[in-house]
């Protein structure tokens, strides 16, 4: 039997739209294989599940800039805590990405419970230990890894590498929303493929279309069990350094528990 003409144009531009929206959400092998150097690199062969640093952090917030203590945890399930001691008082942060829907809590001197805006939940919580991020994005069904090629960053020859998550939101209308709120840029060192920097957005809790961009980055690279640690850790927000945190110490699989990931904890 005969298919009509419009049939086999239809089935033809239907196959041809798939494979065009596959190619579009397939990670690029040369990125994977630099986020698998990189991954490689910061870990030296050692599987790590949790992490814990310790030091001094300096706030800049406007007028204000005050110096006190900083713990960031975090563990490769999808989980972190950062808990400043200030003169102003204790800020506390808690992001857990391993529970469906994500959830987030921060708090002031005040002690007062806020929730984090779901659109500030995508880029992961361990923003302070890369190695986190990476594992995410190349263990994660859904990540796609692109390849945006060597630049310079901070006076570093790097390659810079993307992830995002575009099959987030399913419907084909979320799936730039979805690339875009969900984007981790990496600057990998050239010559040592450990992160020089990461950046990505947040938002207004009632503007996810809003970008504000922050930038995160690693220096002073300490060996602790033969894994190399930032131990120095900066975070601009809109291009002005905000939190400039000196590890004095790191541990690594100290077998944090996760319960203490969970929303309101501590708060």
């Amino acid at each position: 039997m005969r298919i009509p003409r419009f049939v086999f144009l239809f089935v033809l531009f239907t196959f041809a739209k798939s494979m065009l929206a596959q190619q579009a959400t397939a990670s690029s092998p040369q990125a994977v294989a630099l986020l698998q150097q990189s991954l490689t690199a910061l870990t030296g062969g050692h599987p790590i599940t949790d992490v814990t640093l310790s030091g001094t952090a300096q706030r800049i917030a406007g007028s204000d800039n005050e110096s006190g203590t900083a713990i960031l945890q975090g563990i490769a399930a999808g989980a972190s805590s950062v808990n400043l001691t200030l003169p102003s008082g204790t800020r506390t942060e808690i992001e857990n990405c391993s529970t469906t829907p994500p959830a987030g809590v921060w708090s002031g001197p005040d002690g007062v419970s806020h929730p984090i805006a779901f659109q500030n939940l995508l880029t992961g919580p361990s923003w302070f230990f890369p190695a986190f991020t990476i594992a995410q994005g190349l263990s994660v069904s859904g990540y796609v890894a692109a390849y945006i090629g060597a630049e310079t960053h901070n006076g570093q020859a790097v390659q810079h590498v993307s992830l995002s998550q575009p099959s987030l939101f399913p419907s084909p209308q979320g799936a730039a929303s979805s690339s875009h709120l969900t984007q981790v840029d990496l600057f990998l060192d050239s010559a040592t493929s450990l992160p020089d920097a990461i950046t990505f957005s947040i938002h207004p809790d009632s503007n996810f279309l809003a970008d504000i961009p922050v930038e995160i980055d690693f220096s002073n690279y300490t060996l602790v069990n033969g894994v190399p640690v930032p131990f120095r850790v900066q975070k601009f927000l809109n291009n002005t350094l905000f939190l400039d945190i000196q590890v004095s110490s790191a541990v690594l699989n100290s077998g944090l528990s996760p319960t203490i990931f969970t929303v309101g904890a501590g708060l």
